[in-house]
């Protein structure tokens, strides 16, 4: 019985207890990338820093979903949940892939647009860690959403604009290849936002019992098996 009573019972701290870490590891992780492309080739070992992130973000998303496992009534629906948890999760697994090309693609020396690109990610991912408190009273965080929406566009038009510097001045066609594929990989519409869709209208959906719930906006996110 006492087992069952535990099965039974809501365990929404855990969840949101879990947010949160993956929240602070995905600023720890853009902090780290803004650092390494800010000051490589020196430091360069940040990239191990940036790994560990990885690590960390992996096992924070395997307790998420051992913690689905085992509830049966989850603050909301568990799709939903899932979804969140890995979308956060994909952000320090692009994060690590961009720090990864630097050394794998022998990069000597930053471009201006990896700057900051580097910094609009900072900021975009210091802004959904700032709302992920918010989701335990299902609070607005349309301000926040709004603001890493213009962090992706301009994110899109640093893209842009570092892509056309690679093809004036009879640059190098290595280091086109390099910086082109640098680039492509940190860019904000693969990032904060693609992972925030689902929490965008936590505050403003309800399920049958009451309580808001999340909407991914993109179910092909959703994993079979939870």
């Amino acid at each position: 019985m006492v087992q069952l009573s535990r099965l039974f019972a809501p365990r929404e701290r855990e969840f949101f207890d879990l947010f949160e870490e993956a929240g602070a590891n995905i600023v720890r992780a853009a902090e780290l990338l803004e650092r390494l492309v800010q000051e490589w080739p020196e430091h360069g070992d940040v990239a191990h820093d940036i790994v560990e992130c990885e690590h960390e973000g992996d096992r924070i998303t395997h307790d998420i979903t051992q913690r689905l496992n085992q509830t049966f009534v989850t603050p909301i629906d568990r799709e939903d949940i899932y979804a969140l948890a890995s979308g956060l999760d994909d952000i320090v697994d692009w994060i690590e892939e961009v720090a990864d090309f630097f050394a794998l693609y022998r990069i000597e020396a930053p471009m201006v647009q990896a700057q900051q690109q580097a910094k609009l990610l900072h900021l975009a991912c210091q802004d959904v860690a700032r709302a992920i408190p918010r989701l335990r009273g299902f609070e607005d965080i349309n301000h926040f959403t709004v603001e890493i929406h213009r962090y992706e566009n301009e994110g899109d038009r640093v893209v842009r604009d570092a892509i056309a510097s690679l093809f004036q001045a009879g640059i190098d066609p290595m280091l086109v290849i390099r910086w082109k594929e640098s680039s492509s990989g940190s860019r904000m519409r693969s990032t904060p936002r693609s992972a925030w869709r689902s929490s965008s209208r936590a505050s403003r959906s309800r399920t049958r019992s009451g309580r808001p719930r999340f909407r991914p906006l993109d179910r092909r996110r959703h994993r079979a098996g939870v």
